[in-house]
């Protein structure tokens, strides 16, 4: 399966693409808007995987739209002031069969610490599949990871991620490349509408974060 990440220059893009590159076999591609610079930070996921033994893993560097039109997975892994605009950037690269994942949170910050910044629409998600092609299904998940230790490839993850949508079969792929991370569980967290309950959970976990030592790479796991 072919997985593009939008936005797969930054922080949450790199740990999703080492991580699927080193422990799944599936061929990932980053896409950024510049497409010298997905070029240049998919050699340097590459040099890094090299140095660990995987000398035969290929990551692709292109445009957003070029990365989307070869994929069979899209992820937006951008802030999501700019989903909207990265979507409809790419809308006429995916075809009906495609899934749209969207990771992004949108949050503010004052004096007391982070919050979640619901839109009009209810969630962030919302906000992708409204911007996505009526035929692409969209799916939210890995909102809740810390990206400082989803690139770190040296730490074991333990951690769960809530995967909801509309469309089982999309979210089915989602679980199953969720689940093709080690250290990663999916769960189902039902439709789509359910997704700011989960988008939600992200400032908390950076505020207590900020107040508890030891917990810079917090993440959620459910038991």
């Amino acid at each position: 399966m072919d997985i593009a990440l939008l936005g797969g220059t930054g922080d949450i893009g790199e740990g999703l693409t080492l991580r699927w590159a080193s422990d799944s076999p599936h061929d990932v591609i980053v896409g950024s808007r510049d497409p010298e610079r997905a070029k240049t930070k998919a050699r340097e996921y590459e040099t890094e995987l090299d140095s660990r033994g995987l000398d035969e893993v290929s990551i692709t560097g292109l445009e957003n739209a070029a990365a989307a039109e070869r994929a069979d997975v899209v992820v937006t892994a951008v802030p999501a002031y700019h989903l909207t605009d990265a979507v409809e950037g790419i809308a006429d690269a995916l075809e009906p069969d495609d899934v749209l994942v969207s990771p992004a949170v949108g949050m503010k910050r004052d004096e007391d610490g982070f919050h979640y910044n619901r839109p009009g629409a209810g969630s962030v998600t919302r906000l992708a599949a409204d911007a996505a092609p009526e035929a692409v299904p969209v799916v939210g998940a890995f909102h809740n990871l810390a990206a400082g230790r989803l690139s770190n490839l040296d730490t074991d993850l333990d951690w769960d991620t809530v995967v909801v949508g509309d469309e089982r079969d999309a979210k089915d792929t989602v679980i199953e490349l969720a689940e093709a991370i080690d250290g990663l569980r999916a769960l189902d967290g039902g439709p789509l509408a359910n997704a700011a309950e989960i988008e939600g959970l992200t400032p908390l976990l950076i505020n207590i974060a900020r107040h508890n030592d030891g917990m810079h790479d917090l993440g959620v796991k459910f038991q």
